[in-house]
């Protein structure tokens, strides 16, 4: 018993020496002691997934962006954006079909144009604006489509989407453009806002203006009024789908590249344009300061006219290539001179 209890006590104090030759010394050297490094530890889920060349314009197509833009900029998002906010649609044409850019928001018709132009190098992944062109008067003689016959009618945007908004509405109430009425077009909205609000403004005119300058009349003159939305005429005069003012394009390489970084932004969109349509006047701060429209005053109040949306996939595809449609039976070199394929819309 007694040699078994010492061989026991043996095995027990080998054992402790073997452990003890393991453990750090005390008097140990600082370059013999692992130390926790104070390096962040980045882990893949964390890397950027990369950076979006983006184009904007000045108004309602920027609009719904700006609660993304702003969490780019404090380095939130799960990749980088390069945004740079145009004047005109025309500055963004040739960077797109350079491949200078990765996205950009424009007019839909622009869109199928250049899809057809790159032959489908560029394709529709959202459509981020619906109609945002009212009627406005200087008194109350318009009250419906009809009341416009015989009217001068001031307008900007001729041969674009403000043109084929209005006569696909004319045409299918059964109004000539051409005829029944004098579609008098100015090459600047200012110009047109100018004649309703300036010292000249004469009682009776009637102008077609896209937000947010028909606000900014109204906000500079008492007696000017919404006489109609040209988004609610579509509907009402049975055109199919809806009038798709802006869409956000993608350059078809840079997405089939880059799949997840385009998915999570699209997603990143859709909660912008959430965030935008329920938070109007912190929106509007951050609008007037990206200079998408100078104040932000005007942006709050012009908000909610402006038909602010996020619609990708079959939602998109199926009110697209309905407005589409509905300008090509107009005129054909509107959208590019051929409808699109079924390549041009992305995901759906």
């Amino acid at each position: 018993m007694k040699k078994n209890l010492a061989l026991i006590l043996s095995v027990l104090l080998l054992l402790a020496m073997l452990a003890g030759c393991g453990a750090k010394q005390p008097n140990a050297s600082p370059s013999d002691i692992d130390l926790p490094s104070n390096e962040p530890v980045t882990s893949p889920e964390e890397e950027s997934l990369g950076t979006i060349r983006l184009a904007t314009l000045k108004g309602p197509t920027s609009m719904g962006l700006i609660k993304l833009l702003d969490d780019d900029a404090a380095g939130t998002l799960s990749y980088d954006v390069e945004n740079t906010i145009y004047g005109a649609a025309d500055e963004i044409t040739a960077l797109l079909v350079g491949g200078e850019l990765d996205m950009a928001a424009i007019p839909c018709n622009l869109a199928s144009t250049l899809y057809n132009k790159t032959s489908g190098k560029l394709q529709i992944a959202a459509v981020n604006t619906l109609g945002v062109l009212y009627v406005l008067e200087l008194g109350d003689s318009v009250s419906s489509i009809e009341d416009l016959k015989g009217k001068t009618v001031y307008s900007t945007g001729k041969g674009t989407t403000p043109e084929y908004t209005l006569n696909a509405i004319l045409s299918a109430n059964g109004i000539d453009p051409d005829t029944d009425l004098t579609l008098d077009f100015k090459s600047e909205a200012t110009e047109i806002a100018a004649m309703l609000t300036g010292d000249t403004a004469v009682n009776g005119t009637v102008a077609v203006l896209p937000q947010p300058y028909a606000t900014t009349v109204l906000m500079n003159n008492p007696d000017a009024r919404i006489a109609l939305s040209l988004n609610e005429e579509w509907t009402k005069a049975g055109l199919d789908g809806k009038p798709v003012t802006g869409v956000l394009v993608v350059n078809s390489d840079f997405a089939a590249a880059n799949p997840e970084l385009v998915s999570s932004f699209l997603s990143d969109y859709n909660d912008s344009v959430t965030w935008v349509n329920e938070n109007n006047e912190a929106a509007a701060e951050l609008i007037a300061a990206a200079e998408i429209v100078p104040k932000a005053a005007v942006a709050v109040k012009a908000l909610p006219y402006c038909s602010i949306v996020f619609e990708s996939g079959a939602d998109m595809k199926a009110d697209v290539s309905a407005y589409l449609e509905v300008l090509f039976a107009q005129e054909s070199k509107s959208v590019g001179g051929a409808l699109p394929d079924d390549n041009f819309y992305y995901g759906a």
